[in-house]
């Protein structure tokens, strides 16, 4: 017998400042990971749009077993994600993703379907 997969959370809407995700409510920011996440606070790890994401910040997401990691930079693009921190990923075996927060929605979700997906994603610029 196959054991039931375990499936990342649904973002059911995204706008400019608020994230809603299936199961877990609403948040400015979100990291998502199979069968959980939670409000993404960017000052556990020092994070600002520049330098950006940075490992420590997407740990979390190795720790839950991720194998695709969606990173959204913003409905703006201003939130940067450093070479460092994709190679970081790709080292562990992850497929990497980086896009503006609504494309970045999109993927994640369709990913999710299919694949133990995490993300970080950002609402505002």
């Amino acid at each position: 017998m196959n054991p039931p997969k375990i499936t990342s959370p649904f973002i059911t809407k995204v706008t400019w400042g608020r994230i809603w995700v299936d199961g877990l409510g609403e948040a400015r920011d979100y990291k998502l990971w199979p069968a959980g996440g939670r409000p993404w606070d960017w000052a556990e790890t020092g994070t600002h749009h520049v330098p950006g994401v940075q490992p420590a910040d997407v740990a979390e997401l190795l720790e839950h077993g991720c194998e695709a990691v969606v990173l959204s930079r913003g409905m703006e693009c201003r939130l940067q994600v450093p070479a460092e921190t994709v190679r970081h990923l790709e080292d562990k075996g992850v497929a990497v993703h980086v896009a503006e927060t609504t494309e970045a929605v999109a993927l994640y979700n369709r990913l999710a379907e299919t694949v133990p997906v995490g993300g970080l994603f950002h609402s505002t610029c």
